[in-house]
């Protein structure tokens, strides 16, 4: 089985992406300069551990995004604790949630997707009790 080993997000404004993350999630970024193409390095994990009972933490990075490069789209879900008060941050912090109830995906968790500050859609996932 190949894993999900890391996750990228196209953006405009890779600063104002940062502070989204850093600001509802706590992941650190790590802003690359010209000579990397202006890649941002995010760590969403202080160490690969098994937190909430997942078998790996993955980092991440913003890419910024380009005329020319095809296909810029973003495929993540991220683990929370409390779904509702994850889906209050994402507003707070200039987000749009998807939708007004999670979806209740039998035997996972609660799920529901969410906007970020440059309109990239991903999805937060609250597990089930035995799933945590």
């Amino acid at each position: 089985m190949d894993p999900v080993v890391h996750f990228e997000l196209p953006c405009k404004d890779r600063e104002r992406l940062a502070r989204f993350f850093e600001t509802v999630f706590g992941w650190k970024c790590q802003m690359l300069g010209p000579e990397m193409g202006e890649y941002t390095v995010v760590t969403t994990a202080e160490q690969d551990v098994n937190p909430k009972g997942l078998r790996g933490a993955i980092g991440g990075g913003f890419f910024l995004q380009r005329p020319d490069m095809p296909a810029q789209f973003p495929g993540i879900v991220i683990s929370v604790e409390n779904l509702s008060a994850s889906m209050e941050k994402v507003t707070d912090a200039g987000g749009q949630v998807l939708g007004t109830e999670p979806w209740d995906i039998p035997g996972v968790g609660l799920y529901i997707a969410f906007l970020d500050t440059e309109g990239n859609r991903s999805s937060m996932l609250q597990p089930h009790p035995a799933m945590a």
